[in-house]
């Protein structure tokens, strides 16, 4: 047994044990070589770009975006200013992180289906993944509070105070001063490089109105930061910073004061309101009414906001003052005068006898002069400036005829008419001033007599914007120089010069007959609007209009009560004062209102009244009333004239007083101090 008996091999297990020993060291050796070799080539051959790509993950260049530049009125009341917000942004870049993160901020603040739309569409704008997003605006201190105590919950989520646009006065100047909005997918992709670079660090841009025209001096430039960041985004520390430059501000010829006259004395109806500086061009006025709360738009405005604006049947959105074309009516009776002057086709003395119908050769149809209606007969004998006063039809369809349409659609052009006025805000339509080759080309038809008929009255085809109306006012009283219509009276300390687009010249007689006419409007024993001149302190010029809406049969007479609201005529109403040395020239536009001197006239009176003696109209005020036509009615507004008068001049007596007691306190002679005289109107 002891021979089967097997013993071990010591000397073999012990060379195995070596070999083995060997090659694991072997083993460990190539394994520490390429440790060392691998660390070699981190720290010494590629030092420089991984220690470039580390620093790219710490730290991160942000922009800093600019202060948006104010805009103030010409008295230097503040029309758009920025207001304090506090901001929810989100930084993330993992999805699952991101969802699970707004999961968590829903539970804790009011987190809209809007707001996450607009929320994920803002995201694929980003230039960077760590660049925070907004995702709610004008958070309230409660839920900020809310966010604060859950803030270690919260990786990747920023709560920042920011600067959004605010306009203090909302609907009044919506149409003039526009609004800021987010910038969209479509502004993005239409952005040069230079765009988006300055843009980097903002989320709105201006939409419409001046906001838009004058986005470039607005915005103000870009600046950057070097921050320091932790792994999910959220900044440790500020290196390094290059401040941003604020917008240029920017000061309008607009009047505030003169914009809520305007609108007080429109008592809610539908229209617009136009007063410009006659030397100047200068806006200082502008109103379309009813407008919106452009603050709606700022930050985004809801699906509800919207809806209801946009579906409004009195269509706040749109600006009458600048888009809105609409037959002029009598309006253009003196344009019309005067191409009949200085084309030869009339003079100042001509007159005719107006028996209230009119009828061109050949022809069985009858135009029917307003005035037929209510006396049953015409105005009689009529010249030019009878005719511009008694606004009487049939003058101008006898002058037209004979004119013929080449030369009125030659003549408007000098008086803005179917041209764009060139101001300085966005989406102004130029209105339609007629012509054959026009008719021929748009409609395929011929002209007619019939047609030149219609247009000198300001009829038919002929379509003009307030703002028009306003510009062809103002070039009236200039006597032919016609200024470029401008909302911007400064950028920064740089001033805007009045432009001259065109001086028209015609005989000074010619003239004199125009205005002359104009003014008896006002001012004649049996001009159109004379009561809304009564106890007038200066010498006005106007002339009103009535648009149809809807087509009246030629036997058929207008009959209001049997027409829907929104089928009766329009109110339409020019003017400029004083007549002696002209300051400012408004026109007025109320829709379906129908009397141009009953109803449109008193707002223009108000206009020139707040301009030139200071009579400026609030809510709560006395506002000139719908009808000047009754007694009773104007007795109150002549009581009211009367009153700011009295009080005007009660200060004015009161100043002087004090003037004068100051004077004798420092007097040192024993000679009394003599009172300045007070002024009496």
């Amino acid at each position: 047994m002891q021979e089967s008996q097997q013993f071990k091999d010591h000397q073999r297990e012990a060379k195995i044990f070596r070999s083995r020993v060997v090659v694991m060291a072997v083993f460990m050796l190539l394994l520490v070589s390429i440790l060392v070799y691998r660390y070699y080539d981190l720290q010494i051959v590629n030092y420089e770009e991984y220690a470039t790509q580390s620093d790219r993950n710490r730290v991160h260049v942000q922009p800093v975006p600019p202060t948006r530049g104010l805009i103030f009125d010409r008295n230097g009341e503040l029309l758009a200013d920025n207001k304090a917000s506090f901001t929810l942004s989100v930084v993330s870049a993992d999805a699952t992180e991101l969802n699970n993160t707004i999961e968590l901020l829903k539970s804790l603040i009011e987190i809209s289906a809007s707001d996450l739309g607009k929320f994920y569409k803002a995201q694929k704008q980003r230039r960077h993944k760590l660049d925070p997003v907004p995702l709610r605006y004008r958070l309230t201190e409660e839920e900020i509070a809310r966010l604060a105590v859950n803030q270690h919950l919260l990786d990747g989520v920023e709560v920042n105070a920011e600067l959004v646009r605010n306009y203090p006065h909302k609907d009044m100047f919506a149409h003039v001063i526009g609004y800021t909005g987010r910038i969209s997918e479509k502004e993005v992709d239409a952005f040069t490089p230079e765009q988006l670079q300055r843009y980097s660090g903002t989320h709105a841009i201006g939409k419409i109105g001046i906001e838009a025209s004058y986005e470039d001096v607005l915005l103000g430039e870009v600046g950057s930061q070097n921050v320091e960041t932790n792994a999910r985004g959220r900044v440790m520390r500020i290196l390094d910073r290059i401040d941003s430059k604020q917008g240029s501000d920017l000061r309008l010829h607009l009047d505030a004061r003169m914009q809520e006259t305007a609108v007080a004395a429109m008592r809610g109806r539908r229209g617009a309101v136009v007063a410009i500086d006659v030397k100047t061009g200068g806006v200082l006025a502008a109103v379309s009414y009813p407008g919106f709360d452009p603050n709606l738009f700022v930050t985004g405005i809801g699906y509800r906001d919207y809806k209801s604006l946009n579906e409004d049947i009195d269509t706040p959105l749109f600006n009458r003052f600048l888009q809105a074309q609409y037959p002029p009516g009598s309006t253009i009776k003196p344009v019309i005068g005067l191409a009949g002057l200085h084309t030869g086709f009339t003079d100042v003395n001509r007159a005719i006898s107006d028996r209230g119908v009119f009828t061109l050769p050949g022809s069985s149809r009858l135009y029917r002069d307003w005035v037929l209606a209510r006396t049953g007969g015409g105005h009689g004998r009529v010249d030019l400036k009878a005719a511009i006063s008694q606004s009487c039809d049939t003058y101008f369809w006898d002058l037209g005829n004979r004119m013929g349409i080449d030369n009125i659609s030659s003549f408007g052009g000098h008086f803005g008419l179917g041209n764009l006025t060139g101001i300085d805000i966005p989406s102004e339509r130029k209105g339609l001033w007629p012509s054959r080759e026009w008719k021929r080309a748009a409609r395929r038809e011929a002209w007619y007599p019939g047609d030149t008929v219609n247009i000198s009255i300001g009829q038919g085809m002929v379509l003009a914007t307030p703002m028009q109306l306003a510009v062809m006012t103002a070039t009236i009283a200039n006597r032919g120089v016609r200024y470029r219509p401008q909302f911007i009276q400064k950028i920064g300390d740089q001033v805007h010069q009045p432009i001259v687009d065109e001086i028209f010249e015609t005989k000074p007689e010619y003239w004199d007959a125009i205005i002359g006419g104009m003014e008896e409007v006002m001012h004649g024993a049996r001009g159109t609007a004379r009561r809304v001149s009564e106890r007038s302190e200066y010498r006005m010029a106007g002339k009103s209009g009535t648009a149809q809406v809807v087509a009246i049969a030629q036997n058929a007479k207008y009959n209001s009560a049997a027409l829907k609201e929104r089928h009766r005529d329009h109110a339409l109403f020019v003017a400029f004062a004083p007549v002696e040395a002209p300051q400012i020239a408004v026109a007025v536009m109320l829709e379906n209102a129908e009397g141009g001197s009953s109803q449109a006239a008193p707002v223009a009176r108000a206009m020139m009244d707040a301009h030139l003696l200071g009579y400026y109209l609030k809510a709560d005020e006395f506002v000139p009333p719908v009808g000047f036509h009754h007694a009773a009615i104007i007795k109150r507004a002549n009581n009211y004239i009367s009153e700011r008068k009295a009080v005007r001049v009660a200060k004015e007596a009161e100043l002087a007083a004090k003037a004068a007691v100051q004077a004798v306190d420092t007097s040192s002679s024993a000679a009394p101090a003599a009172v300045p005289e007070t002024t009496h109107e």
